[in-house]
């Protein structure tokens, strides 16, 4: 791909984010959102390897049908209500419609299923982008009307989210795959609070692009895509091994790192909200998820190769590590005890 498309579909990409987060009109959210999708579907075939292909028009299909979902819910609020503007929301069915739409464009069970595959045709990079800035549009729909939307059905979804992306991602050994689960796993915690407290959804998400992009720049420079290759990293490059040892760790939500403070959060708000029950649920089921992190970590690090492998051996060159990385993966893993500070935010 020459860096003139490149140029235009990122610019496409960024255009119809903007586009989307800064409307109040449903036609241009829906607008924002087609632009989005367009301006994607060449990043992810750009191989033109059938894997590649087939995750694009799996990609394009369930975009499209979302789309339409979210056009149809607004027409039908227009229709009841006479009201375009995203916050007024208020038709019972236009709610369900649209909470389907969303749950569909951000990959939240029981829409999950084409996620796995897309990411696992992807490039990493397109891979990055499929799993923190396209989600970015409709997390800010799903942020602005969540006060339409049925709490009872958001726990639900976002409990069999929970368990789907911890249970689906245990046995897996493609990389890309594991963190396409993983993304479902993070997606329950953000739908389970959306409607008590919106901010701590995007706080949640925010933190979690934060997270996910170290892992992926990391992975990608270490060109690594399948946990047997993983394992002979340590030898080459140690400190970006180390890196991708702490990120995940911080993904996992494990204390003192950054990724603890959503969840602490969040089930600080849970049991404030009288919902004890499902903050202890989606707690246990996070503990799925925390297995295939600490295996991704234990291939990551503490694996040796053995002297046979069935791969060809990679020549031990030592780059220094990007700086970008450096400071995503301190920002990833040390944000715990300024978190004072972000209280303040949300």
């Amino acid at each position: 791909m020459t860096p003139q498309a490149k140029l235009i579909f990122t610019s496409s990409l960024i255009l119809g984010t903007t586009i989307t987060i800064s409307s109040n009109h449903w036609i241009t959210a829906w607008a924002g959102l087609e632009i989005n999708t367009l301006a994607i579907l060449p990043l992810i075939a750009k191989s033109h390897h059938p894997r590649a292909i087939e995750a694009a028009t799996k990609y394009f299909l369930t975009q499209a049908t979302a789309s339409a979902l979210l056009l149809f819910s607004a027409m039908m609020n227009a229709w009841y209500t006479g009201q375009w503007d995203i916050t007024q929301l208020t038709h019972p069915t236009a709610c369900l419609i649209l909470t389907s739409a969303l749950a569909m464009k951000l990959g939240l069970a029981p829409f999950h299923f084409w996620f796995p595959e897309v990411l696992q045709g992807s490039p990493l990079i397109t891979a990055l982008l499929l799993s923190t800035l396209m989600k970015f549009p409709p997390m800010t729909l799903l942020f602005m009307t969540s006060p339409s939307l049925n709490p009872t059905l958001l726990t639900y979804m976002a409990i069999l989210s929970t368990a789907l992306g911890g249970w689906m991602g245990l046995n897996q050994t493609q990389i890309r795959k594991i963190l396409a689960f993983s993304s479902i796993s993070h997606l329950g915690w953000m739908a389970i609070i959306v409607s008590y407290h919106p901010k701590l959804t995007l706080l949640n998400f925010y933190l979690y692009s934060l997270i996910t992009a170290t892992v992926f720049l990391t992975l990608n420079t270490i060109k690594t895509s399948k946990l047997s290759t993983l394992m002979t990293t340590w030898t080459k490059t140690p400190a970006l091994s180390t890196m991708l040892l702490l990120t995940l760790l911080s993904l996992a939500g494990l204390p003192p790192f950054t990724g603890f403070l959503p969840k602490w959060l969040i089930i600080q708000e849970l049991t404030k909200q009288s919902m004890a029950p499902a903050a202890t649920m989606i707690s246990l089921l996070s503990l799925l998820s925390l297995f295939f992190y600490l295996r991704l970590a234990y291939c990551a690090t503490i694996t040796l190769p053995p002297h046979t492998t069935n791969h060809m051996k990679q020549w031990h060159a030592s780059k220094p590590t990007p700086s970008a990385i450096a400071i995503l993966t301190t920002t990833s893993t040390m944000l715990l005890p300024i978190s004072p500070l972000i209280f303040t935010t949300v």
